[in-house]
């Protein structure tokens, strides 16, 4: 380690003297650059700050012409001082004015100088201003003098987040993260929430930064550090996670990061120049985010949440909060977020007090997203830096439908969203009204409309919202919010609780669709490169008999002397629907033996989720009772987009010709075999894609609840014989890009049809 440096711990000392002084932000602002200046015998220092318009603005100057300050500006990316802003990276020249990035501003007076050092001021990894030092002659500053540099931005971040600076500037209010920020993600449940932010891994504020005895604080950083790598091995001799598998091959991962050599001198720079051992975890773990943050590798980008979450818990073990529980109690109103969670952590949370949630990462289709939809929780996800931008307590709106999160919203803002409940709410009250018409179109044509359903959360909406029963029962959610495999009593009495609610509606129960992006955690599977594509549903089924056949067991049990209607979820083969059918076989066979109930009528049906089933229609027809369309998966495999990757999910549009076309070809495959298709998949939600199926020839769809009072409208307003054959021409039209959603529209809003 380099030896020990008194200049920039007497300039923190200097520093924190200047900031007790009861002066101005101004006069405070201008007395530190010039004991920077003075400090690194540099000629110029200049601090830029971050505007929220989004300019950089001269704040304070020791060298450059006074009437500079104030009035020289920059855009992030601008000259070298917006590319250090857009970057969050330091800039360290022997000669400025050779960088291709340099901007020559006259009225600053700098032509003069050559070198150049320049630092982000970051907080949370976010670039809140721009510190520089420039000097006449040609260098290259030292390592030393650049983390002092650094130090000192660190201590200018606070400053700029305690609203220090507010009203300085003459053009446009200084960035400050108290105040309203939108950030728009992507909308994974519908819905709006109006509340207060719960961090659901509170972040640890260092207020402490300037060390009065640097030796302690590095021996405080070692024991924090020693403390840190034993609970990691701690984790890793648990039993369960004891055993080979990718969750230990992570795990060796994060141990690795615990004594990665770099992390540690890192922060023991840190704490050289002055910082105390919790200030130097912060600063490094800034750097370490800025950096990652901006990295287009989806590996390291994913690294970034295993640094921050070594720092954080190495930031509680030096503060004495080793248990992790930062928080608040629940407030009654919460909207939580997060970076991502799992949906056990979800069902954790007091459900009549959370409001919404917000994700950093996740899915329409993950885990979480499919609990909290299931609540009726507003979610966002994708919404980019939102743990880092958030404060517990801070005001926060939640959009599900635009996928905006408004932080520390204004009073304008909040007034709107009032007013947007209220809307949703009328509305909602009026499809209330519809919960006892029949879903029978204007020219007389029934149609079915079901409920997706999962945990017993779900059950009442099957009543509220009128469905005609439930179209998908997902049995797996069973499986994954259990800490252990649930026992064949266990999956009976769920099973029955279900059917009761059901109240002699029909249930559709699909068998588990494990695997894929669907871990559990107690079961063993092997790393997979493809997921989506790999041993998962009724191919993890048949090569785990034993499992199956226990679903299936429960399920008979479940239903005796009722309908049961079980369907095989991931049918790739028609030899695939003869097995399974088989091992349900044998199960019956055993009810016989041993003098049980069966049910009173089994119907055994297929999900169409994978393309290789449209050539194989007439067959599957001839196996199955019934065919239900999975459209999210067989949407996905069909034009090769990972649903989960939100740049590519949104490229293609369900309504096209190809897709279409294949949902017909199943539909007409029904029809002349007279076996029942429904439709399970998102889009039969949707008003407008409910219209292009039901043109299609469906006559049975299945939904989120939420989605049964929004779809009976347009039905009853509809003229099924009007849209007949209007599918159809749009399908055999040249294709043109969102032709046919157009072309809906015109029709709907031609026979005022509400969509």
């Amino acid at each position: 380690m380099r030896a020990p440096l008194a200049g920039p711990r007497v300039l923190l000392r200097r520093l924190r003297e200047i900031m007790a002084e009861p002066i101005s932000a101004q006069v405070r602002l201008d007395k530190i650059v010039v004991q920077i200046a003075a400090n690194m015998v540099a000629e110029v220092c200049s601090a830029y700050i971050l505007r929220s318009d989004g300019i950089l603005e001269l704040y304070a100057s020791e060298g450059l012409k006074r009437e500079a300050v104030h009035n020289v500006t920059l855009k992030v990316g601008q000259g070298l001082v917006g590319l250090i802003a857009a970057d969050a990276q330091a800039l360290n020249l022997p000669d400025a004015q050779a960088h291709p990035a340099f901007a020559y501003l006259p009225e600053t007076g700098e032509e003069i100088y050559h070198s150049f050092l320049g630092v982000p001021i970051l907080r949370a990894g976010r670039a809140l201003g721009v510190l520089v030092v420039q000097n006449r002659a040609h260098r290259t500053y030292t390592d030393e003098e650049l983390e002092a540099l650094q130090t000192i931005a660190m201590v200018l971040a606070e400053m700029i987040a305690a609203g220090d600076l507010e009203g300085l500037s003459r053009t446009g209010a200084v960035l400050d993260i108290s105040r309203p920020l939108t950030i728009t993600g992507k909308g994974f449940c519908d819905g709006v929430g109006i509340g207060r932010v719960v961090l659901h891994e509170p972040r640890v504020v260092v207020t402490n930064l300037i060390a009065d005895d640097i030796a302690s604080e590095r021996d405080r950083l070692n024991d924090a550090l020693t403390s840190l790598r034993l609970s990691v091995d701690d984790m890793l001799a648990r039993g369960d996670v004891a055993r080979d598998g990718e969750h230990r091959e992570v795990l060796e991962a994060y141990r690795m990061f615990a004594h990665d050599r770099g992390w540690v001198r890192r922060m023991e720079e840190a704490i050289v120049t002055g910082l105390t051992a919790e200030a130097a975890v912060e600063r490094v773990q800034n750097d370490t985010r800025a950096r990652l943050q901006r990295q287009t590798d989806p590996y390291l980008y994913e690294r970034l949440h295993d640094f921050d979450d070594l720092a954080n818990r190495l930031l509680r073990v030096l503060m004495g909060r080793v248990d992790g529980k930062l928080g608040m109690d629940l407030p009654g109103d919460a909207i939580i977020v997060a970076r991502n969670m799992g949906a056990a952590e979800l069902l954790d949370y007091d459900r009549t007090r959370v409001r919404g949630l917000v994700l950093e990462d996740g899915t329409p289709t993950s885990h979480v997203t499919i609990v909290a939809r299931a609540l009726g929780i507003p979610t966002v996800g994708r919404a980019d830096n939102v743990v880092s931008l958030a404060e517990n307590a801070d005001a926060i709106i939640v959009d599900g439908e635009t996928g905006q999160v408004h932080l520390r919203p204004g009073a304008d803002v909040v007034f709107a969203y009032n007013e947007k409940i209220q809307f949703r709410a009328e509305r909602q009250q009026r499809y209330r009204l519809l919960r006892d018409k029949p879903a029978v179109t204007r020219d007389g044509v029934s149609v079915g409309l079901s409920v997706n359903a999962g945990l017993l959360v779900d059950l009442p909406h099957l009543a509220e919202s009128g469905a005609d029963g439930i179209g998908l029962f997902r049995t797996e959610l069973q499986f994954m919010i259990a800490s252990k495999l649930p026992r064949i009593s266990e999956q009976a009495a769920l099973y029955r609780s279900v059917l009761e609610s059901a109240a002699g509606r029909p249930v559709t129960f699909r068998t588990l669709d494990i695997g894929g992006d669907k871990v559990l955690p107690y079961l063993r599977v092997e790393h997979e490169e493809n997921p989506a594509l790999g041993w998962r549903a009724i191919r993890f089924g048949l090569d785990r008999p034993g499992l199956f056949r226990t679903q299936i067991r429960a399920l008979l049990l479940a239903s005796g002397g009722q309908e049961l209607r079980i369907m095989i979820p991931m049918v790739t083969d028609v030899a695939e629907m003869v097995e399974a059918r088989k091992l349900i076989d044998r199960e019956l066979s055993h009810f016989d033996k041993h003098g049980h109930v069966k049910p009173s009528r089994l119907l055994v049906g297929a999900m169409v989720e994978v393309p290789s089933l449209l050539w194989q229609l007439d067959a599957l027809m001839q196996v199955a009772d019934f065919v239900s369309v999975g459209t999210n998966d067989l949407f996905q495999f069909m034009t090769a987009t990972d649903r989960g990757n939100l740049r590519v999910a949104n490229r293609f549009d369900p309504l096209s010709a190809p897709f279409l076309s294949a949902l017909r070809s199943v539909a007409e495959a029904g029809r002349r075999a007279g076996v029942p298709v429904t439709l399970c998949g998102e889009i039969a939600g949707q008003p407008i894609a409910a219209m292009a199926l039901l043109g299609l020839g469906y006559r049975s769809l299945s939904m989120a609840p939420a989605s049964i009072g929004p779809v009976k409208a347009m039905l009853l307003g509809l003229d099924l014989g009007r849209l007949d054959g209007l599918v159809n021409r749009l399908l055999a039209a040249p294709g043109v890009p969102d032709g046919i959603r157009a072309g809906l529209r015109s029709f709907a809003e031609a026979e005022d049809v509400p969509v």
